[in-house]
Parts: C-alpha cells; structure tokens; sequence
C-alpha cells in the first residue's frame, strides 16, 4: 500500500495495527478498524487516491478479489464517476467531505462481506446502459455484451435481406422485430436489444418475480417501457400463450442456468452469497432449461426464426446431439461465436422448415390461433 501523507497517515497505520497482539479475530479486529474511522476521521483531510489506496489495503488484509478495482469503483460512484481514471484532476487532488467520506466507509462495509461491487454501488453499465442492480437479481456479464451484439447482426442482416418483388430484388426492412427473452434477470439483455432496434417490441420473461421487477424498474428509467412486455413466467410450465401477445416472434434470445451441478460449490463466494443460484444452475449436465427452451421454440417462433444461446463451451456438442435426436423440432444449430477467451459460448439455432401442426413436446402450436404461421 502507497505511504500516506499528513495526520491521516499515522491514524490510518494505527487503525491498521490496532488488533496486532490482542488475540482479537479478524472480523473484529476489521470491523473495529471500520468503526473508529467512522467515528473519528471524517475530519481528515484526504483525496480520493489516498482512500482508494487505504480501502485497497483493507480489502487485500481481508481477501477480497480484485481489491484495486473495488476500492476504484466505490470511491469514484462516490465522486460522481464511472471509473477512477474518469476523475479530473481537482477531484483526485480535492479532499473528499466528511460525508462522501462516511459514503465510502459504508460501501466499502458491505464489499468487506463479499457483496459483489456490482450491489454495493447499486448500478451498474451493460453495453451504453446502466441498470438499477440489487440482489439476488443475477449480475449480468461483460461476455454477454457479445449476445446482443450476435442478435444485432442477425436483425440487421434479416433488415437487408433480398424479397422478390415482381421479378426484382430489393432490400426490405423486417416490419417491427418481435423478439422473445428467456429469463430477463436485470434486463440487460432486453433492453439493450430495444435501445439499438427502434422498430421492435421484445416480450422479457423470468420466472422470478424480484427480475421481473427490477427489470420493469430499469425499462421505466430508460423510457423503454412502451415496447416491452415483462412477464412473470416459468418456461417450465408448457403454456404459450401469454408469450405471444403480438404473435409468433423471429428470434428468442437466452442467457439461461448452464453451470454444470456439481460446479456451483466453485463459484465464488460473492456469487454464492448473494446472487440468484437457480439462474445459475443448470442441472447436471446443465441442460435443464436450455433443452425446455429448445422445446418451446418451434411452437413461438415464425419459420426461419432464430434462437440464440450463451452456453457452456461444453455444450456444443450436447446441443447439437440432443437436436439430432430431435428432429420433430425442426431446429438446427446455424453458427458458433467464441467469447473474448476463444472459447465457444454462443450458439445460434434456426427454425429451418415448417414442422408439423401438433407439437411432440407439451405445447400447442401457435399456428391454431395465427393463420398462415406453420409450428
């Protein structure tokens, strides 16, 4: 940790110090520290690289990951920034007051319980969004950026794609893009969808009611509201109907549970203390809802409709098998993307050929009640 200067130097030491050789535990002897910096130096005189600097140290003596960036992330939220390297030159070289001081010591408290950053501060950004973040809503993740970025393509390929209009070919928008997302969490990945596809409507479904909310709360704040619908719906329950209420969509996009069981006991502890396991778990081989998302696709897709996965890398081959063996869906894998690890992580499926009017899987066909649209 980077020596400190002035009085604030000797009373930060000292507080660091204060348990050595009193056989006080940890916790304690952190919470102590804690406490008598809120009581007696909110005075200090101190800037913001000195408290990121102090708050790293704590959070290094304590083990918290990546303790630069919290101590970063918590003092420049408070400042008013995004990050640290945002802050001008006065806000680095200004004390902070009293109060953003005690602002800092209360966040800093909960990222010393392993709250992940992402709760303490209470937002976070996705893509040119930032969303409303509370637990146990799932946090979302940077390679999921590269999701929406897969379904941005494929809408604007689709926009650009030749119809045949009496012998000519010409370029035809998709008239309002109806797309369809599995468990919603924060909706991360639904909103960011609506803000760059002006024309669209998205139907955002999760199975928890605390997503459906904070999802509803975060399309409010970014006025997206008018073209979304948030539903509170389990994909297990094999009922359609309320998923279509503008009709059968082009594309479902899903960031589903896919850990494997028996690895959830090596997440990290933020991840285990604090966030949604059922958005994580995938069952044993991970498959549970991804395969009760492949069953419900042909039934809520139009012809030639596109489903869109984050996986496990493992899952490639999985997928494929268990579509082979599934040729009543009528669904094929299209493409493979790799995440930022060159690792296989995303999966694009197509509904390539009209199948049959009574579904094999549970569901009733939406073709019953939409004329002219094949299961």
């Amino acid at each position: 940790m980077r020596l400190l200067t002035s009085p604030l130097r000797r009373m930060l030491l000292g507080l660091l110090n204060c348990c050595e050789g009193k056989g006080v535990s940890p916790a304690k002897c952190s919470a102590l520290r804690h406490s008598l910096l809120l009581r007696k130096n909110f005075s200090a005189k101190v800037t913001a690289a000195e408290l990121v600097s102090y708050w790293r140290g704590v959070f290094e003596a304590n083990k918290i990951p990546e303790a630069q960036e919290s101590s970063e992330y918590i003092v420049s939220y408070v400042l008013g920034a995004k990050t640290f390297h945002s802050l001008s030159v006065g806000s680095l070289s200004t004390p902070l007051t009293a109060e953003q001081q005690q602002q800092v010591q209360q966040l800093s408290a909960k990222r010393l319980q392993r709250m992940p950053v992402q709760y303490v501060l209470g937002e976070w950004d996705f893509r040119e969004l930032t969303l409303k973040m509370r637990p146990p809503v799932f946090i979302p993740r940077p390679e999921t950026e590269d999701l929406v970025s897969l379904v941005l393509q494929e809408e604007s390929r689709r926009s650009m794609s030749p119809l045949v209009n009496a012998g000519h070919q010409c370029p035809t928008a998709v008239p309002h893009p109806v797309i369809l997302e599995i468990g919603c969490g924060s909706g991360a990945i639904a909103l960011s969808l609506l803000s760059k596809l002006p024309e669209s409507q998205v139907i955002a479904v999760d199975k928890k009611e605390a997503s459906v909310n904070l999802t509803r709360e975060n399309a409010q704040r970014l006025q997206l509201q008018d073209r979304i619908r948030i539903l509170h719906y389990d994909v297990s329950s094999g009922s359609w109907e309320k998923l279509i209420p503008w009709g059968p969509v082009d594309t479902i996009v899903s960031n589903p549970p896919y850990v494997f069981h028996e690895d959830m006991t090596h997440l990290a502890e933020e991840i285990l203390s604090y966030e949604d396991l059922d958005a994580l778990d995938g069952g044993n081989d991970g498959m549970r809802v991804i395969k009760k998302i492949l069953a419900l696709a042909p039934c809520v897709l139009k012809d030639n409709g596109s489903v869109f996965l984050e996986v496990d890398p493992r899952h490639l081959e999985m997928v494929e098998s268990w579509l082979r063996s599934r040729p009543d869906l009528s669904l094929s894998v299209s493409a493979t993307h790799k995440d930022f690890f060159g690792k296989p992580r995303f999966l694009h499926i197509q509904k390539h050929k009209a199948g049959d009017r009574s579904c094999k899987n549970g569901f009733v066909c939406p073709s019953m009640h939409f004329p002219g649209v094949s299961c």
